[in-house]
């Protein structure tokens, strides 16, 4: 089907017709035979579109402005030829071979029977079409061969691999850095010249789209280092001003912003002489530094650094000596023990013991939080990486595990994500797992992956969109989704659409945790602008991916808006817990963490911990004692590779 993005109807021929000539028309969309089409490939690029219902093609029997579109038969002549050009969502528009002109809804009608014409290209919201696929076409393409780069400059880089093949044509290639879509050209394109950002450590890949939307898995990965523009040796001047406060066992430093010949691009603060965390952005002039002894001396200096990496020489320290008593939310940070592979997923037993998941070699590990011995509890069965974000990910164990020991794990395998339970015995993994869903989409990136028992005692899943935004809207599907399944299985007799389906229009969640009051909070990776947080109603639609956070067609009737928003370079934040009123949330690429306060239904006094501290945080969970969990993901999160990282696994006191 191919629904207009304006006025959310499909283009179908007017009235059933199936003479020659036969007008089309925009309808509301009820999946009628006359609302569907078949792309057959033209060659260069170029599809003929085919109704179902008459077996003849889309056409413009001239290149004039607000020539009418018609079906005729099929001839395979210009006018009947269309190239599909990429849009913003996944969204495309249909130019045609003769004219060069996009198929338009006249004067971005929404009402039933109005007119398709053609218009000069203007990528309005009337001329972007969503493929939706109904019928036979279910088969992706395979994935794109031979990844390589070329023509590398601090600017620009071109990407070229080898043709996919698929049972009917590809449409597109996708090209994304690290899960995150860059650009999509034409089925026919081979090559594309990307822009990229100097000093950047990028992993390179591309995706397969046919027309009816099937995304292939994704080619293997590309890494790519960006020289910077010019050379710079120069460091920047000695940060000056520097002053050191303190609030129980809390310190806040300021400073006056250094200079550089180029620009400064961040600060390091340097607690007794070794690097505490980092301060981003040449305007940034403050550090907090959080979970500090009490009664305890230090003295804190700073440095400024630019793009290429020089550091200015440290400025004089300034000592200050803590409290005796926490006086802020977060009072203390204990590393408990290491890890060589990624510690994704976390739950804690009613014994306080700890189990966690090692991402890459598909292991369970028990924790002993007094001692922080470690225990491989189990190896799980048929996982398989994803060359980058897939493998053994979240893990939950509901209110009875004491009575009646299930370990609920969400993995990828080696054709879809699945959730299973497994029986955790004696302190190992016993029996066969029990495969309780089945078939959500896989891919490199975007696997979603957190699991979280409900005050009601259904099993809550987040689910990523596989690369796929389509996915996310289509409610057949169970990808970009927050599904919600029995603890056997099945599917509640409440849930809105009769499937695992909670919530919909997700990208990537990784996040998710219940309040007090019972309600559903999300964490969610946006593309390129901003991640949300959103509180989780039954049924709703959370607009991706015509909405990113708040940007993009937010606007439209039904989307539920999130209740907070991050730019991805604060942000691209992963796990989430509640303690008490506090919502907390490890950012990756942001190397925070954030704590908010829920207020009815919003999140006020947002404030930022350990900026920069430990790196990149992937996973938080409430601890036994009413505190936090807390992993880091810093070394080999973007591949499958086991034993390739240096993990910490941190408790975190809370205070107020």
């Amino acid at each position: 089907m191919l629904v207009n993005r304006n006025s959310g109807k499909a283009l179908e021929v007017s009235g059933g017709a199936t003479y020659e000539g036969a007008r089309i028309t925009q309808r509301t969309r009820d999946d009628r035979v006359s609302q569907q089409w078949q792309f057959v490939d033209s060659g260069g690029g170029n599809y003929r579109i085919k109704s179902k219902h008459s077996a003849k093609v889309l056409s413009f029997p001239s290149t004039a402005d607000r020539a009418g579109l018609v079906q005729s038969a099929d001839a395979d002549r210009a006018g009947q030829q269309f190239r599909l050009a990429g849009s913003a969502g996944g969204d495309v528009r249909l130019l045609n071979r003769a004219s060069g002109k996009a198929v338009d809804v006249l004067n971005s009608s929404t009402a039933d029977g109005a007119r398709v014409v053609q218009l000069p290209d203007a990528d309005g919201a009337n001329q972007r079409w969503q493929l939706v696929r109904i019928g036979d076409d279910t088969t992706p393409p395979t994935p794109p061969a031979n990844p390589r780069t070329s023509n590398l400059t601090c600017t620009g880089v071109t990407l070229s691999w080898s043709a996919s093949s698929d049972d009917v044509a590809v449409a597109f290639y996708d090209v994304y850095h690290d899960g995150q879509l860059i650009t999509s050209v034409p089925g026919t394109a081979l090559s594309a010249d990307l822009t990229v950002v100097p000093g950047a450590t990028w992993g390179l890949y591309v995706n397969a789209r046919d027309a009816a939307g099937n995304v292939s898995q994704a080619s293997s990965t590309v890494p790519v280092t960006v020289p910077q523009c010019q050379a710079d040796t120069e460091p920047p001047t000695t940060p000056a001003g520097v002053t050191a406060a303190t609030s129980g066992t809390t310190v806040t430093v300021r400073w006056t912003a250094a200079t550089d010949n180029v620009g400064v691009t961040g600060y390091e603060v340097l607690r007794d002489g070794t690097v505490a965390g980092s301060a981003g952005g040449a305007a940034t002039t403050s550090f907090t530094d959080s979970g500090l002894a009490a009664n305890t001396r230090y003295q804190y200096q700073v440095r400024a650094r630019d793009a290429q990496g020089n550091r200015s020489a440290p400025s004089p320290a300034v000592a200050v000596t803590t409290g005796s008593s926490c006086a802020t939310a977060l009072c203390s940070v204990t590393r408990v023990t290491t890890e060589t592979d990624l510690p994704w997923g976390l739950t804690t037993l009613p014994d306080g013991q700890v189990l966690y998941s090692r991402r890459d070699t598909f292991e369970i590990v028990r924790l002993d939080p007094a001692t922080g011995t470690k225990t491989v509890a189990g190896r799980m069965p048929d996982v398989s990486g994803t060359d980058g974000e897939g493998g053994v990910l979240g893990l939950a164990v509901a209110t009875d595990f004491a009575s009646d020991p299930w370990l609920y794990v969400m993995h990828t395998s080696s054709t879809d994500n699945r959730v299973v339970r497994v029986r955790y015995t004696g302190g190992v993994l016993t029996g066969t797992p029990q495969v309780l869903l089945t078939g959500i989409p896989r891919n490199k990136y975007h696997n979603g992956g957190r699991l979280r028992f409900g005050p009601d005692g259904k099993l809550y899943i987040s689910t990523g969109d596989g690369q796929n935004g389509d996915w996310a809207q289509d409610l057949t599907s169970l990808a970009g989704k927050v599904l919600r399944i029995n603890r056997d299985g099945s599917i509640p007799s409440d849930n809105p659409f009769g499937t695992p389906v909670w919530s919909y229009g997700h990208r990537n969640p990784q996040g998710l945790a219940f309040d007090s009051q019972g309600r559903l909070w999300e964490q969610e990776f946006g593309n390129s602008i901003m991640d949300e947080t959103n509180l989780i109603v039954r049924g709703g639609n959370y607009g991706w991916p015509r909405c990113e956070g708040t940007s993009g067609s937010c606007g439209e009737p039904g989307f539920v808006a999130p209740k907070h928003t991050y730019p991805v370079a604060e942000g691209s934040c992963s796990g989430i817990a509640v303690v008490r009123t506090g919502l907390y949330i490890a950012c990756e690429r942001g190397t925070r963490l954030y704590r908010a306060e829920i207020s009815g239904d919003s999140l006020t006094d947002v404030q930022q911990y350990l900026n920069g501290t430990y790196g990149r945080l992937r996973t938080v969970e409430p601890s036994a004692d009413g505190g936090l969990w807390l992993t880091t993901s810093n070394y080999g999160d973007k591949d499958s590779i086991p034993d390739n990282s240096n993990e910490s696994i941190l408790k975190v006191e809370l205070g107020r």
